[in-house]
């Protein structure tokens, strides 16, 4: 497949044109809209929904509204804007192309390495602060406007939020003191497109009535029509009048803004709901070119509308062919059949999601038993201090959102409800570096240090369906103080094989090969994967390799680690995860308290900076953790992939 984007030239002959100014605008923000879509579609992920519904809003302000003062420069006097929720940066990015901020071959670089990142960061020309993780925007803009009016700097500065956003504490936080501190050079606008990921905010954890809420805070609030470019004009022009307090515009969009069948949610066959089905992920090749086709057709008209020469707009066709199927897996639909399977005969198991249930494969047990499962939406402190509620009352609760907000955001309250000697089960989803396109706001490398001083807390992260319904059922069933399971939310590069006589028992791992020479230990499956890989090049090579699974992160039975490392000088523990805190640790302190380390080489692989952005086997690559990379590094051989046939060796590389 082919993509093309229609050219930044294009976008010049817009502006430069005479005509109807708010068609001038609907015209470039569907032209930026059409770019949005053909660089999530090369990327194979992203936002496309937020990106599109911010469009009219984002186009306004960069054409009309900031005094950039130079294109991409960071001059003390600018006007500032960031996007607070940052999930509708893909459209962002299109809008700085067409405004020269970035070049095209970055644009069609979405979600790669050394491309632009799935959420914004700083190290991008044009973004102006670091955001994905929900809730700290007003927070971040109060700072900058505090600063500007300390260092006399002219310039105003401008946050997007999201509605679904407005769940977090920290925006009611923010709220309160920006109007006490008097901070007044602040305008925030929210994206009011009424889904979060892909159910209605008024149905996961009701905002309204949001103007009166905001304004009982002490800002001016006015609530508008996000699409309609006169309104906007017409609306900053009045906010500029007010100087005494800080400025909120609820701008009322639509999810999807441009494309029709984006605009509207889909009725699901199993549950008979509604739901947002275009939130995040790339469109099918026929919804692709379906969407493509619409722009084109409202480009074309409003062009004409405007007497402006015709625009060219590229032929981008979708290549229509069928994805092979693999024998791959989800964990996470094992982990989700698991707890409906236990919640038959265990009436205490209470499920609570953090407005990610179908990313974390909770709905058949949101529907199977709706009176025990709690949607509580983007509030993972909210919801962690009630399942301390819930706990305390003898129920099982059992916790569920991306690994890097729940316990990173709430690490204060898992650690006070651990404190109460109750037992809750924190389901870990998104853990690891992979995927990697939502960039390092969403990569969860520093949950298990986070957990790791926690006394009575077992973590756990399963290579395999089967070991994950283990996994559950041990922290149900057996587990007499908290868990945490850690899992990968992507399908597995290859379904690990366990022995048949497997058993889960606590603090001992699983051999997968044999070998001398060396011993890794890994855990979940990417990196188990890539360990594996290792192994069967290494074989190929005359050097043994032991792969161990080790899903009890800082549970070891320490008889069994002397056991298992006894006969190899050379011990690694590749970690999804920074190296600092986490198994590698637990193991050598093992080693070190049984005497079991003198004369040996112990290394740990993984992370020592931030996780890099891309395609899993970019980032792998990149950081030294792919096959490949795993197997020079352990064996010292150089040149493997000269002297072997790697494609003997090797799977297909992570998805």
């Amino acid at each position: 497949m082919y993509y093309q984007l229609i050219k930044k030239e294009e976008f010049d002959k817009v502006r430069k044109s005479s005509g109807k100014w708010n068609l001038k605008m609907e015209l470039f923000a569907d032209m930026c809209r059409y770019n949005t879509l053909v660089a999530v579609k090369k990327a194979g992920s992203g936002h496309l929904g937020s990106s599109l519904s911010a469009m009219d809003i984002v186009t306004y302000l960069y054409l009309n509204e900031l005094n950039i003062l130079d294109v991409g420069v960071e001059h003390p006097e600018r006007d500032i804007y960031f996007s607070s929720k940052g999930h509708d940066v893909p459209g962002l990015y299109s809008l700085f192309y067409a405004l020269g901020i970035l070049p095209e071959e970055k644009l069609l670089m979405l979600r790669r390495l050394n491309g632009l990142d799935g959420h914004p960061e700083v190290r991008i020309p044009g973004i102006e602060a670091s955001t994905g993780s929900l809730g700290m925007g007003i927070s971040k803009a109060k700072g900058m406007a505090w600063a500007k009016s300390y260092l006399n700097y002219a310039g105003h500065i401008y946050v997007l939020t999201g509605d679904g956003e407005f769940q977090e504490g920290q925006i009611w936080e923010s709220l309160q003191a920006t109007a006490h501190q008097k901070v007044n050079n602040i305008k925030a606008v929210m994206d009011h497109n009424k889904y979060q990921t892909d159910m209605l905010v008024a149905d996961v954890n009701n905002i309204e009535d949001v103007v009166k809420k905001v304004k009982a805070f002490g800002w001016h609030v006015v609530r508008i029509d996000g699409h309609d470019f006169n309104t906007l004009k017409k609306t900053f022009n009045n906010l500029k009048k007010v100087d005494d307090k800080p400025k909120m515009i609820i701008a009322d969009t639509i999810k999807g803004k441009g494309i029709s069948f984006m605009e509207k949610p889909v009725k699901e066959t199993i549950s008979g709901k509604k739901y947002y089905k275009w939130h995040s992920g790339a469109p099918d090749d026929d919804s692709y070119s379906k969407g493509l086709s619409q722009l084109s057709n409202k480009i074309k008209k409003l062009a004409a509308e405007l007497g402006i020469e015709k625009i060219s707009i590229p032929e981008n066709k979708a290549e229509g062919k069928t994805a092979t199927k693999l024998d791959k897996e989800f964990v996470t639909e094992a982990y989700g059949d698991a707890l409906v399977e236990l919640a038959k005969t265990n009436e205490k198991i209470i499920v609570l999601d953090g407005d990610l249930s179908a990313d974390c494969k909770l709905r058949k047990f949101e529907y199977a038993y709706p009176d025990r499962f709690i949607e509580n939406g983007i509030a993972e402190q909210d919801m962690v201090s009630m399942a301390g509620g819930l706990a305390r009352m003898g129920l099982i609760p059992v916790v569920n959102t991306f690994a890097s907000f729940l316990t990173a955001r709430a690490n204060e309250q898992i650690y006070n409800n651990a404190g109460e000697k109750t037992k809750i089960i924190y389901g870990c989803h998104f853990a690891g570096m992979i995927p990697a396109g939502p960039g390092k706001s969403h990569q969860s490398v520093r949950d298990i240090s986070l957990l790791l001083t926690i006394p009575n807390m077992t973590m756990i992260q399963p290579c395999n369906g089967i070991e994950t319904k283990k996994a559950v059922e041990y922290c149900v069933n057996d587990a007499k103080e908290n868990c945490a399971i850690r899992l990968a939310i992507g399908p597995s590069p290859e379904r690990i094989k366990l022995p048949e006589n497997y058993q889960f028992v606590v603090g001992i791992g699983t051999e997968l090969t044999e070998g001398d020479d060396a011993l890794i230990f890994g855990y979940g499956p990417v990196l188990l994967h890539e360990a594996l890989v290792a192994s069967r090049i290494l074989k190929g090579a005359g050097f043994g390799l032991k792969v161990v699974n080790m899903p009890w992160l800082n549970r070891i039975d320490l008889d069994w680690l002397v056991n298992v490392t006894s006969k190899t000088k050379k011990i690694f523990v590749l970690e999804d995860h920074s190296i600092y805190g986490s198994l590698g640790n637990k193991i050598m302190e093992g080693l070190v308290e049984m005497q079991a380390i003198q004369g040996k080489l112990f290394e740990k692989i993984g992370l020592d900076d931030y996780p890099e952005c891309g395609t899993p086997i970019e980032v792998l690559r990149y950081h030294g953790l792919d096959g490949l990379s795993l197997a020079t590094t352990i064996s010292g051989i150089g040149d493997l992939e000269e002297k072997l046939d790697l494609e003997k060796y090797t799977n297909e590389a992570p998805q």
